[in-house]
């Protein structure tokens, strides 16, 4: 019995045979169950080896033995040890021993193995729901997959697949099929039979387009096309009248149909690192949540582009063309996050400053004359956003000379700004060189829930312990510029930031404490004194940047680095970095990747010069085999 001895002390898995109601026995054997020993089965002709139960409807393989470089011919035959008349003989069991019987298995589960084939035999299956096979060596599906009928998702993603068979576009109660990282160059035109389709993730193939049938796709919910070669998309795509999350990352997509502006329930849509030009209007995507379109070649951003889109909270334009920005851009209330980065805007509209919900604005890169340029590379964004405010005011002016009364009207006298308390939800007390922030700043918003707090550019020397009575409200700290030496308990109960500055103080570490700030996404620690990498850093996961330049850091771990799998920003610049380890080239995440300054010798400033996706390639090179 070789295939039952290689499953020994494993679950019930690949080759098993599964018995029906009429099973037949085999003479002379029969797996039955030991007396006081629930569980064990053993033939009675020599005693075959434990098979231990598996929860009821799952057959599983995934992961645990790596190395079975093939399933049985079969799937529901497996070799009868010690049986008279040779192997072959199908296994036998009565009516209490077939534990596995009443519920036929709905999941067959055979991930992270080194499968190079699936039998036709697969077809025995009928009950599956589930089918995941992926990360293993298959090149090839068998058109037995098609008698599946009972078939939700069907998971082939990580393998050498170069097609799939027209039989599984017989599959109509299919929900949720994964293809990405295979080898497709192209897709069955049947694919509009998949009516009940919700989920579709094609991405990282070689598909050169896509089959016009994709329009019969009324229930999809979620389509990824990213890293493919595609040159167009058809405009029936639009008739995905339930799609919500379209990501064309990564193509060479040089325009966008007319038509995909309708999709009316679209809320995210990705079309990084293309060649567009230009963006489509979008008069009927009330919905849309997140546009982005960074690494383009977009020149143009016009009024069209932006003034339906009611509903939009991020907006990503960066490494683009862009000229300038339209006035109709402080339309969107509702933006949160805007990074119009490596453009060439000359000038932004002061009105972009009144915003009310925004949180993030990146500006760098840009030859923008009338702001400063230190505001732009070390400014916050409320900094940012501030500035612009205070122009509006510089620019207009009524008829009598003087400057109007807007909602805008800074209270320029008061010690305590109730507007921006009231109207802005900031808690401002910067630019004082005061050693403590007064306490009717904190008896001032009791009633009134701030969401940003700014006590930078002081004289600080610790946290002001008042500040955990916002700890309901606020996510956005700005205590930059101060002589801080150590990071309060207070400030690590503010278990709503999402932003946190501390840059140019004297911290040397940072609180064990501050893991509990499980929503902080942007952290800057630059112009301190650190020598070592935060650890408390690598288990705050929420983490999408870490500045933490200009310090004394001599080393960082690649491993607690790549499990951050939504850091994008790492930001290392002249520190004391001696090498840089070449797993951080693992860390395929990191979108930017700073580490010039430091002392190592390699990767050379040649490849530094190249960018994040050279520098974590050449790591990636370096790694030992």
């Amino acid at each position: 019995m070789r295939f039952w001895n290689s499953l020994q002390g494993r679950q019930a898995a690949i080759s098993t045979r599964v018995l029906g109601p009429a099973a037949p026995r085999c003479g002379g054997y029969r797996a039955g169950r030991e007396p006081g020993s629930p569980g064990t089965h053993r033939a009675r002709t020599g005693g075959a080896p434990s098979l231990p139960r598996t929860p009821r409807g799952t057959l599983g393989a995934n992961g645990s033995q790596r190395g079975r470089r093939e399933t049985r011919t079969r799937l529901l035959e497996m070799e009868a040890p010690g049986v008279e008349g040779g192997a072959g003989r199908a296994l036998s069991c009565g009516a209490a021993d077939r534990w596995w019987e009443p519920d036929r298995p709905s999941k067959l589960i055979l991930a992270s193995n080194k499968l190079r084939s699936l039998p036709e035999d697969v077809q025995l299956l009928p009950a599956l729901t589930v089918l995941d096979v992926h990360d293993n060596q298959l090149t090839s599906l068998p058109s037995a997959l098609g008698q599946l009928e009972n078939l939700q998702k069907l998971d082939v993603s990580h393998n050498r697949l170069t097609s799939i068979p027209e039989e599984l576009m017989q599959l109509s109660h299919l929900r949720s099929l994964l293809l990405h990282h295979n080898e497709l160059t192209h897709l069955p035109d049947g694919f509009g039979q998949l009516v009940n389709l919700e989920e579709l993730v094609v991405s990282n193939n070689h598909l050169t387009d896509i089959p016009t049938s994709f329009a019969l796709l009324i229930n999809l919910v979620r389509l990824n096309l990213a890293s493919n070669q595609l040159k167009n998309l058809p405009a029936d795509i639009s008739a995905m009248r339930s799609l919500r999350q379209l990501d064309c990352t990564k193509n060479y997509l040089e325009t966008v149909p007319s038509k995909l502006a309708t999709m009316a329930s679209l809320e995210q849509l990705y079309l990084r690192k293309n060649k567009l030009r230009s963006l489509p209007e979008f008069p009927s995507c009330k919905l849309l949540k997140e546009l982005h379109a960074g690494e383009n070649q977009i020149e143009i951003l016009n009024a069209e582009n932006l003034k339906y889109l009611n509903s939009l909270s991020v907006l990503e334009l960066r490494d683009n063309k862009i000229k300038s920005v339209p006035d109709e851009i402080t339309l969107l209330q509702k933006l949160e996050r805007l990074d119009l980065a490596n453009n060439d805007i000359s000038r932004l509209p002061y009105t972009l400053g009144n915003l009310p919900q925004l949180k993030f604005l990146a500006l760098e890169g840009n030859p923008l004359r009338a702001i400063r340029r230190d505001l732009l590379e070390k400014g916050t964004t409320q900094e940012l956003l501030k500035y612009l405010r205070s122009r509006i005011q510089d620019d207009v002016t009524s008829p009598n000379g003087e400057p109007p009364v807007t909602a805008m009207t800074l209270p320029s006298e008061s010690r305590v700004n109730m507007h921006a308390i009231t109207s802005l939800k900031l808690l401002e007390y910067s630019e004082k060189q005061a050693a403590v922030v007064p306490d009717e700043m904190f008896q001032a918003v009791r009633s009134h829930p701030v969401t940003t707090v700014n006590f930078s550019k002081n004289q600080l020397s610790q946290v002001p312990p008042r500040i955990v009575e916002l700890k309901d409200w606020v996510c956005d700290v700005n205590l930059g510029f101060n002589k801080i030496s150590s990071i309060s308990l207070e400030l690590c109960m503010l278990h709503k930031l999402t932003h946190l500055d501390i840059r140019n103080n004297f911290l040397t570490s940072l609180p064990e404490e501050m893991e509990s700030l499980a929503r902080l996404q942007i952290i800057n620690l630059s112009f301190n004194r650190f020598k070592v990498f935060p650890c408390v850093l690598y288990r705050i996961l929420a983490l999408e940047t870490i500045l933490l330049s200009n310090n004394q850091v001599g080393s960082i771990d690649p491993l607690q680095l790549k499990k951050m799998d939504k850091l994008g920003t790492l930001d290392l610049q002249n520190n004391d970095l001696l090498q840089v380890p070449p797993e951080l080239g693992n860390c395929e995440n990191l979108r930017t990747l700073l580490l010039e300054g430091n002392p190592f010798r390699t990767p050379r400033a040649a490849i530094l010069a190249k960018g994040t996706a050279a520098v974590l390639e050449y790591l990636r090179s370096r790694i030992p085999a």
